[in-house]
């Protein structure tokens, strides 16, 4: 032969552009999907890991731990009880603690959540590697009716030190009665974390006491209303909390600590490790991520296998093109060869717009997936476990362009030269 077999694939695929374009499509559309779906996994794991760290324990009422963890950390879900305030104090006060920071959830503010706590939160929450929370203007909340806001709420509603804000009666979007006789004044905006604190409002406890100091059961007493300035004159110290977050002075002692509270004789209660607790959330949902990684696969064989049909369908076409190449001297594995590395060519451009097309996805609607449902995705380079996985792809292009390429081996000749009726 006078052309180089690369040579030779290519302008053989350039003769068929179109087809060889809607293939390329069609392989990068799969390994798009399979590696959008790795990265999710892959991303969603990480951000839930490094959502808290340095916490020895979380407590709360007795219930499931993934519960426990999922609304005191995480905000999903809501809690079925909460915890005695005395419990509370009890529990701050064991030799082997050294802070406790109690949360109180229920409230809202334009579907983001109210957290009440106390000023250690900023002091003793981490995340990532450590990382303490950091404010991007402002300062922590001092004053009964002051506000910290995360940098999701401040950026999706324009919020800067200053301005007030209304809180709504439960933990949801929509349709729960305001506290707008009682505004909160915005005194702090924190940077960006990619916590759940990105998309919370943090008030002080006695703010939720003195809010709720003319309810009763989750509704306003009929005819009562307590203006903000006279609320000061009530008892405003908590009477119960949600959860509490626990940091205990030696590591060694947190199982001893967790057996303690979760025998609590006050009252029942959960001490659960956050660490152990994420390991059984993967538990749960490892199913679906393998489900999802199995439909993944299975698109990416449809792919594979629509590239070998049309790899197949152009022989017919191309019956002399291969018999002249065998009558000019090419060899049967030669021939091989070019069916073969045509596939995989094919394969490996669909690879790299795949990527391509993961990293413009990711690039689009990741902010939306972090801000909407703190799912934070990113658009780094492939991961080895994506490369793993794009190698399994071309592996398996390889091995599907065999049963075209043997065909052509086998018949190009003879084929080629038979006229047909």
């Amino acid at each position: 032969m006078k052309s180089p077999i690369w040579q030779l694939t290519w302008r053989s695929l350039l003769n068929r552009r179109l087809t060889a374009l809607l293939t390329v499509i069609s392989v990068a559309l799969a390994v798009a999907l399979l590696l959008g779906v790795e990265r999710l996994r892959h991303d969603a794991r990480a951000g839930f890991a490094s959502t808290i760290s340095g916490t020895d324990l979380v407590v709360g009422a007795r219930g499931g731990s993934v519960q426990l963890l999922l609304y005191s950390v995480f905000h999903i879900g809501n809690a079925t009880n909460n915890v005695s305030w005395p419990s509370i104090e009890r529990i701050a006060a064991l030799p082997d603690v050294d802070w406790l920071v109690p949360l109180s959830l229920g409230d809202s503010h334009r579907g983001f959540r109210v957290v009440g706590t106390t000023a250690g939160f900023f002091e003793h929450y981490r995340h990532g590697r450590g990382q303490a929370l950091r404010f991007a203007d402002g300062q922590p909340f001092g004053g009964l009716f002051e506000a910290v806001v995360g940098a999701e709420v401040a950026a999706r509603f324009g919020y800067r030190v200053g301005q007030r804000i209304v809180v709504s009666h439960g933990a949801g979007g929509t349709g729960f009665a305001e506290h707008d006789d009682k505004p909160f004044t915005i005194v702090g905006v924190l940077e960006r974390s990619g916590t759940p604190v990105d998309r919370s409002v943090l008030v002080s406890l006695e703010g939720i006491e003195a809010i709720h100091v003319d309810w009763v059961g989750g509704a306003r007493l009929p005819g009562v209303n307590i203006a903000a300035e006279h609320v000061r004159k009530f008892d405003l110290s908590p009477k119960s909390a949600t959860a509490a977050l626990v940091g205990l002075k030696s590591r060694v002692a947190v199982f001893r600590v967790q057996r303690q509270i979760n025998n609590w004789s006050e009252e029942p209660l959960t001490a659960v490790l956050p660490g152990a607790t994420l390991q059984e959330l993967w538990n749960v949902v490892a199913v679906a991520e393998r489900a999802l990684l199995a439909v993944s696969a299975l698109v990416v064989a449809v792919g594979l296998a629509g590239l070998v049909a049309v790899v197949i369908a152009s022989l017919g076409e191309r019956r002399r093109e291969l018999a002249i190449l065998r009558s000019l001297g090419a060899s049967p594995g030669q021939v091989f060869r070019l069916l073969a590395l045509e596939s995989l060519l094919l394969s490996l451009a669909g690879c790299i717009l795949g990527i391509l097309l993961l990293s413009a996805t990711v690039a689009a609607v990741g902010p939306w997936l972090e801000s909407a449902h703190g799912l934070p995705l990113s658009a780094d380079w492939p991961s080895l476990a994506e490369w793993r996985l794009l190698g399994a792809v071309l592996g398996a292009a390889l091995l599907a362009s065999l049963v075209p390429a043997w065909r052509a081996y086998r018949h190009s000749l003879a084929d080629g030269m038979t006229i047909r009726i």
